[in-house]
């Protein structure tokens, strides 16, 4: 997805310091066109350099991947409240975090956490919650104001954001939203600190490649391990053999988006070429081997999406039965 973030039982030490070397290295390439790394006299040094984005940290992401004529991103059409509403989220590569904010204000989550290892997006990502905290401070007066008056509001806030969502930010109930939703730059593949947070929904939208290609398989099991770990666990029914758990929705790029990016890095090419655990292998990964017990693929194709962004969804679910742990 556009951004990234990555698990706690953190890959091999090999491909991290030594890859985060190259990665920074090749975060900028030369914009000179399709030639190769020819000198050209001097003039390429003039050149504007083209930035390369080796983490999927893509400026302006939502407005390229989002039909203009949709008023949201249609995948918060398509999300349960259940999962959402008076839940505590964690929102994995939240990129400049309008689906995080988008997800607090039509949800009524009762916190969630966006994270990415962009430093950038995330300092755009609270710029964003800024303007959408004033903006609903502005709804909840041209509301009273409203109620107090038969002359309609002169002011349409709902028409700043629409990416974020119409008409959500000013229905009936104005919950604070700067107190609901936070965002913090990590790196959720590498960082090694033991975390005591708990979440009951974690969302993993079109970050699968990014953690794949810069920290091959072991980085997609670490990420598919630490969301399982973050996950509430239940309390169990006397009655029930089982009750579900935590709830995590994964939007994972197909193997031909893998193939389309891996010449974005050294690292990239290297990770394409031994990657042995293909996206097609993550359900069964998940079900077998990491310990969710159910999924749900709650959309085979998104209606608003462009080209090329309209992929499934899935939606797992962390069942706790009267023997397991945990």
């Amino acid at each position: 997805m556009a951004t990234t973030t990555a698990p706690e039982d953190a890959p091999s030490a090999a491909k991290g310091a030594k890859g985060e070397a190259k990665r920074k290295q090749s975060n900028w390439r030369g914009g000179g066109g399709g030639g190769g790394g020819r000198g050209d006299g001097g003039q390429g040094q003039k050149r504007k350099r083209k930035e390369v984005f080796v983490y999927g940290n893509y400026r302006n992401y939502y407005g390229y991947r989002i039909d203009r004529n949709v008023d949201e991103d249609p995948r918060l059409k398509i999300f349960k409240r259940e999962w959402f509403e008076s839940k505590d989220c964690l929102d994995i590569g939240c990129n400049q975090g309008l689906v995080t904010i988008g997800l607090a204000a039509k949800f009524k989550c009762q916190s969630i956490l966006g994270v990415d290892i962009d430093s950038g997006l995330i300092e755009t990502a609270n710029w964003n919650l800024r303007r959408m905290s004033r903006l609903d401070k502005v709804v909840v007066e041209n509301t009273k104001a409203h109620k107090s008056s038969d002359s309609p509001s002169e002011s349409c806030p709902e028409k700043v954001a629409p990416e974020i969502s119409n008409g959500d930010i000013s229905n009936g109930s104005h919950h604070d939203i700067f107190k609901v939703v936070s965002f913090r730059r990590e790196n959720f593949v590498d960082s090694m600190c033991t975390s005591s947070e708990q979440y009951d929904t974690i969302v993993c939208l079109s970050v699968t490649k990014w953690i794949h290609l810069n920290w091959g398989d072991d980085g997609i099991i670490t990420l598919f391990v630490k969301i399982w770990r973050l996950l509430r666990p239940v309390s169990i029914c006397l009655y029930v053999s089982c009750a579900l758990g935590g709830v995590f929705i994964m939007e994972p790029q197909p193997w031909t988006s893998y193939r389309r990016n891996r010449l974005v890095s050294e690292v990239a090419k290297e990770n394409f070429n031994t990657i042995l655990i293909h996206p097609d292998k993550f359900r069964e990964i998940l079900l077998d081997k990491i310990g969710f017990r159910s999924v749900e693929v709650v959309t085979d194709k998104l209606e608003g999406a462009v080209t090329g962004f309209d992929r499934p969804i899935e939606v797992y679910h962390k069942v706790m039965g009267t023997g397991s742990s945990s």
